[in-house]
């Protein structure tokens, strides 16, 4: 059978696809891939729909070797840099392995999460609708579970006959602070903390994983207590326990809550925010309704016109080709070659 082996990779390095929509209600977190912008750009270089499950890779990269016939992959995300059997690959370029290759996968180098997307995807039956690996309830993932070295991914092998190509943008990405609608509990907030939270700035704390990013800097009080009666928890949420330290709720985050909740990023800046590093400092702007519904409608329509936006991947003789590619088949001795003809 076709597929990829896990020769080694990072503990949290996992299968993780849109999300598990539509079962909240029922206390199932949505997980799902931390920056769907890459992972869409990586599904688009192997003709995957955005939604396809790839490999998240977060901070540490791996190795993959190629079995069962030739596979076409993309890696996108967090400056993660791949070479095929030492050989160095473009950025946002397809990567075409032959049974036995083994492909390379860096440490990030400028944001956390990256994505090894395979054309086809994987053949791994989904858990309520998603392959997307949630450590808690132990869902999706690899029969439940994170990836580790000697893994199989089987691959669909009639999705592998597709043309080499190159995806020349940058992730989808506002500069700046990063956008909040504020509340729903706003109001459990004094007035100072409120001002403090729109014009401080904070930092990523070391305390960051899929669940949630804690941030550093000043704390902010609350004018009603720091317990509310538990309700609905959305990703990019911004809850305040005792501490009065924030925390950002992420793709791995619990449904329900029992934190008042200051603020929400919006969707459209919630993946350049789970690529900022520990300490990255962080500034928060609001904005009203109108602009975040219309920050997302411009992230849908860039992902719709990623496939539009790909080229045939040509041959560059530029340095960084030629120094990772070995020009030497071999080596002839003139003279032995001249006096092997002679004697012949």
């Amino acid at each position: 059978m076709t597929g990829l082996v896990v020769e080694s990779c990072g503990p949290m390095t996992s299968l993780q696809d849109w999300g598990r929509i539509g079962y909240q209600r029922f206390g199932v977190s949505p997980s799902g891939a931390m920056d769907r912008r890459c992972l869409a750009m990586a599904n688009a270089l192997v003709g995957n729909g955005p939604e396809a499950a790839a490999i998240e890779f977060m901070n540490l990269g791996g190795n993959f070797t190629c079995e069962g016939g030739a596979l076409r992959l993309a890696l996108v995300g967090a400056g993660c840099t791949a070479s095929v059997n030492d050989a160095s690959v473009g950025p946002n370029t397809t990567i075409v392995l032959n049974e036995g290759d083994t492909l390379r996968v860096s440490h990030a180098r400028t944001g956390t999460f990256a994505y090894l997307a395979v054309a086809g995807s994987f053949l791994i039956a989904p858990q309520l609708g998603s392959l997307s690996f949630h450590p808690r309830s132990r869902l999706g993932g690899l029969e439940g579970a994170p990836l580790k070295a000697g893994d199989r991914l089987p691959c669909k092998a009639d999705q592998q006959d597709r043309a080499a190509m190159h995806l020349p943008l940058d992730p989808l990405e506002e500069a700046g602070p990063i956008r909040v609608m504020m509340g729903p509990q706003d109001d459990y907030f004094t007035e100072d903390a409120i001002r403090t939270f729109l014009n401080a700035q904070f930092a990523v704390s070391p305390q960051a994983d899929r669940m949630g990013f804690q941030l550093n800097g000043p704390q902010l009080d609350h004018a009603k207590g720091f317990n509310i009666v538990s309700d609905g928890i959305v990703d990019g949420h911004i809850q305040v326990p005792g501490s009065g330290l924030p925390i950002v709720l992420m793709r791995d985050r619990q449904t329900a809550g029992g934190y008042p909740k200051i603020a929400t990023i919006i969707s459209a800046d919630l993946a350049r925010f789970a690529q900022m590093r520990p300490g990255t400092p962080v500034r928060f702007r609001a904005v009203s309704r109108a602009e975040a519904v219309a920050a997302a409608r411009q992230m849908k329509e860039w992902l719709a016109a990623l496939p539009s936006a790909l080229v045939p991947l040509r041959f560059e003789l530029t340095t960084e080709h030629l120094l990772g590619t070995n020009l030497i088949g071999g080596m002839v001795d003139a003279l032995s070659h001249k006096a092997s003809d002679h004697s012949s």
